[in-house]
This record gives structure tokens, sequence and C-alpha cells, in this order.
């Protein structure tokens, strides 16, 4: 037990502002003599943020203020420096991180996000039961990438995960099955759709090539008409898409075919989703739509993972790596582009968690 003190000295550090008046705190800060290995060390005091220049509840509130606002917008607010401002933002995100405490996940969402172009990937792990992100990483979307994450999970926990949602990459799967060969394998239905969605433009483009003329104006700038749902479109859109559907039989097919896919995750048997998906492929024969019957192809190939959401105990949100992809461009397009991986990285996996 230490008696007495080296030296002391006053020192002020901004708390938080009462209205718009700042508010300081003025206290003693004493420094010790250790007996044990002689060097001069300064007492550790719990207010203090790591910047010894503010208290912790003050850095607190500049990371809640940064999840709504740019660190520039909240620099100027409360008249700090930029570098402070996300200095603190980062304090406050890795308190986050370790008060949700390390992940146990039993159910994956795997996706790549774009952090700059090029063709520059990273990975994004979540846990869909507690719906957050759980892990960002790795130097691309490789599988030995993949494999980085369930390193750092570490074999007891990544023999707990019982499914695995993914997109139809292959590196993906081959090192889920390598790491985590207990878990199913469930491709994701909105990147499935968003084949179809590919299939359905390509369609649309070789219609429009064949036609010529004034039979041309009613599929020229209806792109997004036809792949949006026909609920998420305003009436002029809907009127749009009725008159196109009219007066072209194949677009109209294909339309058609692409709408009713869908139907394909309401299955809860396995037997009921295949005789969905063999009937919906003879809808296909004799229309001439070569992208769908690639794409009942690529549906074939991939149907283990496909039809895994027909069993009862693989029911799980699939709308959330989607919504999260989209938090992730927001953060992204908010920041005008992270430069800091590392900050990228806090964003993503507090996003979802509660604010401290």
């Amino acid at each position: 037990m230490q008696h007495g003190w080296y030296d002391r000295r006053v020192r002020q550090i901004r708390d938080l502002s009462c209205g718009d008046t700042r508010v300081y705190l003025e206290f003693e800060v004493r420094r010790v003599l250790c007996p044990s290995c002689g060097k001069v060390k300064r007492e550790r005091l719990e207010f203090l943020a790591n910047n010894p220049f503010y208290t912790k509840r003050f850095a607190y509130y500049v990371g809640r203020r940064c999840r709504s606002a740019t660190i520039k917008d909240v620099a100027k607010e409360l008249k700090l420096d930029w570098h402070t401002v996300k200095e603190l933002d980062k304090q406050y995100m890795k308190a986050q991180l370790a008060k949700a405490g390390k992940p146990r996940p039993k159910v994956i969402g795997i996706d790549e996000v774009s952090i700059r172009k090029g063709h520059t990937y990273r990975i994004v792990v979540s846990d869909l039961e507690r719906t957050r992100p759980i892990w960002f990483g790795g130097a691309d979307r490789s599988e030995q990438s993949m494999r980085q994450f369930f390193d750092e999970l570490g074999k007891p926990k990544s023999d707990r995960i019982r499914l695995a949602v993914m997109d139809m990459w292959k590196p993906f799967r081959n090192a889920t099955e390598a790491c985590a060969p207990q878990a199913a394998i469930l491709y994701d239905k909105f990147h499935v759709m968003g084949h179809l969605g590919k299939a359905l433009d390509q369609v649309r483009k070789s219609e429009y090539g064949r036609l010529a003329g004034k039979d041309r104006r009613f599929i020229k700038g209806q792109k997004y008409t036809l792949l949006s749902r026909r609920e998420n479109l305003s009436l002029e859109g809907r009127q749009a898409l009725k008159t196109l559907l009219g007066v072209n039989k194949r677009l109209n097919t294909a339309y058609l075919l692409k709408e009713s896919f869908g139907q394909l995750w309401s299955y809860e048997r396995e037997g009921w989703a295949i005789r969905f998906f063999e009937n919906w492929k003879m809808a296909l024969k004799w229309q001439r739509l070569r992208p769908y019957e690639k794409f009942a192809e690529m549906i074939e190939r991939h149907w283990d993972g496909v039809a895994a959401y027909s069993r009862p105990e693989n029911k799980v949100s699939l709308g959330f790596v989607e919504g999260l992809n989209n938090k992730i461009r927001v953060i992204q397009r908010r920041a005008y582009g992270l430069r800091d991986e590392e900050y990228l990285r806090l964003k993503i996996l507090t996003s979802m968690l509660p604010e401290l």
C-alpha cells in the first residue's frame, strides 16, 4: 500500500454542457512513486476518458451524437477538433462492444461489402438470432479470408453454429463446410431473387434489341419498373408497367414467372418446394427465355442451399443481412468514404447495438 504521493497538480477537464454553457471540472491529479518498480505513476480515475482532457460521460455523449451525425458536424457543434471527436467516438464504440460481450453465434449470415472502388471487398458476418454484426475483416472475399473469422471465433464456438446464411459464392461455402461442417448452408433469398432480377433484365434488353422503331418506346427506361415489386411502384409506375406487359408477351411471361418464384420460400416441407420448382421449370418450356433457363440450372446446382429454408428449424429472418448492407452504405455515404478501416469496422460492428 502506498502512503502519500510523489506530487500533485490541479487540472481542468471538459464535462457535459449545461444548456449552451460549457462545463469544466477542476480537480487534483496525484502521482505516486511505486515501491516495486521505482517508477512514478499517475493515479487512475475512472471518470476520465482515454483523452485526459474530457470526462467519460462527455466522450459517450460525443459517441451518441456520432451515431446519427458526421464527425465534422459534431466537431462544429461542440467546438472540438475533428480528430478529437473521432477518438472519443472510437472509445465509445469500444465500450459498446465490451458491454455486448464476445459472440457465441448459432445462426450466422455471411456477406461481402465493397469498401472502395476497384473490387476491394471485406467480409461481414452477423449473428442472425441476436441481429447484430459480429465480425468485419479479411483482405478480400476469398476462402482464406473467410477462414479468418472461424479462426478468431475458435473451434468450440464454430462447432455451435447450426446454420449459415450466405449468397452462392463458392469460397464462403467451402470455408464454412471446412470449419463448421455441422452447419447447414442456406442461400439468402434476396441474393437468389437478385439473380432472377438480372435474368429478367437480360430478357428486357433482348426484347429492346429485337424490336425497332415505335415498338421500343414501351420498353425504353422501364428497367426499374420491371425489377420493382408492384406494391412499391407509384401510380404512374403501375400504369407504365401495365402498358408494357400488355404490349409485350415475352416480358409479361418473364415478369409473372419472376413474381411467382418468391412463393418458393413459403413452403414448410422440402417435397412441396421441389414440386413447386418443377412446375415453375415446366412453365419455361417453349417460352424462349434463355436467361431464365440458365437461372433454373443454377438453382438446380445449388438446390440443397435453397431448399434448406423449408425445414422448420431454419426459419430465420433473411432480411437482416440485406438491411445491414443498406445501413453500411449509409455509413459510408455519410462519411464520404472512410479511409480509416478500423473506424469503419467499429461503426459496422456497433451499428445495431443499443446506446450507452
